[in-house]
């Protein structure tokens, strides 16, 4: 059987009546479409499936519709081989399934024989302008990535309900652009991906549909270089102002790349002007971005910026519990607390280490135990073991704050000494196994309360003042990483 598409639909094509005595085909559909559900579960049907409409039968072809282009692609290559088997189950007569664009979802149970137009998204003043991202523009999304499926934590929190507010009010004052920073693993792509899913499916005030274009931040650049090339610059130009979400993740390639950075600053100030969104994605925060144009950097900083924060150990089990539940594998707590233990720094080193655990597991029909963790994840453990010493968390911090290394074991109790040293001492209690006393002693020989009060006091400052929470936060993730 094929799974065929087409870009515009034929919307009076005719459809095959049912015979007498032959069970209705929306009937069928409805069968089709609750096997299909209950394969690839709630979540995946909802982002995806639901918005699938039955649009007849007509000798040996279904007609299905799909509201755009983007998900009519996506459904021919995630769902099209089993939605033909699904059909032919149900009517051995069915040989294609055909994927149009067009319809609009209906309640559960409905169904409708023609398309209809869909309604004008809400960002786009006429329907005639909108365009849907081209394919050659725009990448594609995972839809695994959606916010139901993202595990929120005090780390990520504030970036999650950012990403929220953007996907219900696009272009809304003060999250116009959203800037998301953080280290490798710890979410941002998967907050970007369910941002682009959730306003490609309708979930802007109103259930109405804008355009996305999403990208990374290198294929912007290609993007560009080969406009030049081909003389077609206009043309490139022109998509990218056409959409009403333009979402650009790891911007920090391109820096050092000015022609690429003028392209983006010029594409970023015709999108805002225009009252259209921009969501961005980076390592680091735009006032870190060392190599990128102040003007740039600027615009930037103009709008809502929400870091996410390495995870805690609460986060870490809270992702594993979630993954486990989704894979419908039983793991238990142990494996769960010896994992978060031990694989700190990376979401999705984590998930990866779990998904290996539970295909083993699988595989040869043996149940989840600490003891087969240790030995299926030996080499991944083994790279997590590298031990941060006090030596390094001295010297780091002492770079940061620029002052002498060996100000960390003097008796100097200047503040812009003393501060730098609580810092490090407040680290080393973090990030190695050493005792009190014994870190006391890497620091001029002092008493394991000295040690304690510093613990103490960076605490308190890092839940009072943002700037140097953020200060400490990064030189925890330079360290561990």
């Amino acid at each position: 059987m094929a799974v065929s598409v087409k870009g515009q639909d034929a919307l009076s094509s005719g459809t095959r009546k049912a015979e007498p005595g032959e069970p209705a085909s929306s009937e069928r559909w409805a069968r089709v479409r609750g096997r299909l559900q209950s394969e690839v579960g709630e979540v995946e049907y909802r982002s995806w499936l639901r918005q699938i409409t039955f649009g007849g039968v007509d000798g040996d072809e279904v007609t299905l519709h799909l509201p755009s282009a983007f998900m009519r692609d996506w459904v021919r290559t995630a769902y099209g081989d089993r939605l033909s088997a699904l059909w032919q189950a149900e009517d051995r007569s069915v040989r294609r399934v055909e994927l149009r664009v067009g319809g609009s979802p209906m309640p559960s149970g409905e169904t409708v024989l023609a398309a209809t137009t869909p309604p004008a998204p809400r960002m786009a003043p006429r329907a005639e302008e909108r365009a849907e991202p081209r394919p050659e523009i725009a990448a594609a999304l995972d839809p695994r990535y959606t916010f139901e499926t993202f595990v929120v934590g005090k780390p990520n929190e504030f970036a999650y309900a950012c990403a929220r507010r953007v996907a219900e009010r696009p272009a809304s004052t003060g999250f116009n652009p959203l800037f998301l920073y953080g280290g490798v693993g710890l979410g941002k792509t998967h907050l970007m991906h369910a941002v682009a899913c959730e306003l490609a499916l309708g979930g802007a005030e109103g259930g109405r549909k804008v355009s996305v274009a999403y990208m990374s931040a290198e294929k912007f650049m290609y993007r560009f270089i080969a406009a030049i090339r081909s003389q077609s610059t206009m043309e490139f130009k022109e998509q990218l102002r056409s959409v009403d979400v333009l979402m650009v993740d790891d911007l920090q390639f391109l820096i050092g790349k000015d022609n690429t950075q003028e392209e983006f600053f010029h594409t970023f100030n015709a999108l805002v002007d225009a009252g259209k969104q921009i969501v961005v994605s980076s390592d680091k925060s735009p006032s870190d971005l060392s190599g990128l144009e102040d003007r740039l950097r600027t615009r930037l900083n103009c709008g809502m910026v929400a870091d996410l924060h390495a995870t805690t150990f609460e986060l870490r089990i809270s992702i594993l519990e979630a993954k486990a539940v989704s894979a419908g594998v039983a793991v238990p707590p142990k494996v769960m607390e010896f994992l978060a233990h031990k694989i700190t720094s990376n979401v999705r080193e984590l998930e990866g280490a779990l998904n290996r655990l539970i295909a083993h597991a699988n595989l040869f029909g043996r149940p989840v135990t600490l003891e087969t963790a240790q030995e299926v994840l030996h080499d991944v453990l083994k790279a997590h073991d590298r031990r941060v010493t006090i030596e390094e968390i001295q010297k780091r911090v002492a770079e940061h704050w620029n002052i002498r290394l060996t100000d960390m074991s003097s008796a100097r109790r200047a503040r812009n000494v003393a501060r730098p040293r609580q810092v490090a001492m407040y680290l080393a209690k973090q990030l190695t196994s050493r005792s009190l006393p014994e870190i006391g002693r890497k620091f001029g020989n002092r008493d394991h309360t000295t040690v304690m009060h510093a613990v103490s006091r960076v605490g308190e400052l890092m839940e009072r003042d943002a700037s140097f929470a953020e200060d400490v936060e990064l030189l925890r993730r330079m360290l561990e990483s």
